[in-house]
């Protein structure tokens, strides 16, 4: 809902200040932050529409990122007629002629391309490359968010890179193009989850930033429920149709939505773009326009841009003693939730089940725990529903809405990547453990089940951040929790 300011608003303004003498001084002496969370503390209809194109971009990162669970899966095969062989035969110990697969030979890249007999290395490889690329392009992109594109802008060209270099990653001839392909298709994702979450959790008011913040393991959640649905409609078909399936809708929706979403204002503000930022503010007012207006109107505008080293600012997140047990912590959290969370979907096919229901229950259960997520985050201090949930192991949504509170807007970006970046650091493991996992299970689903029991324990260091107001610079976020440095 966009609100313009006309001569009549301000007309307005000026008789609500003659009619309350005190509001101007009111006004005057809120800071900024203050001021963005008067405008935007609650919750209409413009943010919710924002929230819902922002979050959009998980439902596609989902289905690239778990695609080489169909994708790369080892095909059934089955005994030709006249032969020796049994279904307890070692497939590579029996000559091509006696044993069909049970599907067409394109089915997956183990059966087109001959792989059945390949190293757990090769057949991981693919897999490997992707969150391997994730966690390249986690050092590469971060800062782009906090220092030069904003968040929005990064949000959508990380999305169109993924969804682009996936619609060339159907054509790869051999191995070793479609590893390369998803090895820059994981560089481009790699940003995604974080500028979702930031972008969301920045334009509503601290009493909606926990719950809007799972908005997007929402959207993840539906994305992964649909994989097994567009797997399953392609059962017959190459696995190349899959990669056409889920990447044309996403490069489309990437080009589309970008003209429709917003900017976060608090971003805007740091960077001296104010007039932009008050822009998005009418937009996304959750207030009467009068007192839009008021609020408004009591904002210095500034046209220079506050001047921000992004390397110092890094420098910074390691140099402060408080900033570096955060992000050690955070770190160590995410690592575990990474093995766990990917690893015990990429094994689906280790449990001897039917792999289309496999996926279905796991995405079905994260539909319930976001549930779980939304109502404690509201009620529990943030420290206590990281603790249970990871030693229950537990839902993975709620840490980086937490990442988000423990930082300032100057490196809020950088910080919840490196927390991220732990969790795409645990899964680069995940593949090889899986495959593995086809004769030892205990080398994956029991090492999944220790990493996360032990790396929940270090929520103990994090400072409880619920109902705390978001900051803009890591001084004030110093001053604002009493750190004596």
């Amino acid at each position: 809902m966009a609100i313009s300011t006309t001569s009549q608003d301000l007309a307005g303004t000026h008789l609500a200040e003659q009619e309350n003498p005190g509001l101007n001084q009111v006004l005057q002496s809120l800071s900024l932050e203050e001021t963005i969370e008067k405008i935007v503390g609650g919750f209409g209809w413009s943010q919710i529409m924002q929230s819902i194109l922002v979050a959009i971009p998980s439902f596609f990162d989902a289905q690239q990122t778990f695609i080489s669970i169909y994708a790369d899966a080892k095909p059934k095969w089955h005994c030709n007629f006249n032969t020796t062989c049994n279904s307890s035969s070692n497939i590579c110990q029996l000559p091509k002629s006696a044993w069909s697969w049970d599907e067409t030979s394109h089915n997956t890249i183990i059966s087109e391309w001959g792989l059945e007999c390949a190293t757990s290395f090769i057949t991981g490889l693919p897999a490997s490359s992707c969150f391997i690329g994730n966690l390249v392009g986690g050092f590469i992109l971060p800062m782009l968010g906090d220092f030069y594109l904003g968040r929005k802008n990064l949000l959508y060209l990380s999305f169109l890179m993924m969804s682009t270099v996936a619609l060339m990653t159907a054509f790869s001839t051999n191995i070793w193009m479609y590893s390369s392909l998803r090895f820059v298709s994981g560089i481009g994702r790699a940003p995604i989850t974080t500028c979702s979450i930031i972008l969301l959790t920045e334009r509503v008011g601290k009493r909606w930033r926990g719950q809007i913040g799972t908005t997007t393991f929402f959207s993840f959640s539906l994305g992964l429920l649909s994989l097994p649905a567009v797997a399953y409609i392609n059962r017959g078909s190459s696995w190349r149709i899959l990669y056409l399936w889920t990447s044309i809708p996403a490069i489309s929706y990437s080009i589309v939505a970008y003209f429709f979403v917003y900017e976060s204002p608090r971003w805007l503000f740091m960077q001296g773009r104010d007039t932009e930022a008050i822009s998005v503010l009418k937009r996304i007012a959750s207030i009467d326009v009068r007192s839009l207006d008021s609020y408004l109107s009591s904002i210095p505008l500034r046209q220079e841009r506050t001047e921000v080293n992004p390397y110092k600012s890094m420098k910074d997140l390691f140099k402060r003693r408080w900033a570096l047990q955060r992000i050690l912590a955070t770190m160590v959290l995410g690592f575990g939730i990474g093995m766990v969370f990917f690893g015990m979907l990429l094994g689906v096919g280790n449990l001897g089940f039917n792999i289309y229901l496999s996926v279905i229950f796991n995405a079905s259960l994260l539909i319930p725990s976001n549930l779980l997520t939304l109502f404690f985050i509201a009620r529990w201090k943030r420290k206590v529903s990281l603790f249970a949930f990871c030693t229950t192991s537990g839902i993975c949504s709620i840490i980086c809405a937490v990442v988000v509170e423990l930082f300032p807007t100057s490196v809020r970006n950088s910080a919840t990547t490196l927390a991220r970046q732990a969790i795409a650091f645990g899964s680069v493991f995940d593949p090889v453990l899986t495959s593995v996992g086809w004769r030892k299970e205990f080398l994956s689903f029991g090492i999944f089940g220790l990493t996360i029991l032990l790396c929940g324990f270090v929520v103990i260091v994090l400072p409880e951040t619920r109902g705390k107001a978001l900051c803009n610079t890591m001084d004030e976020q110093e001053r604002k929790d009493g750190i004596i440095v």
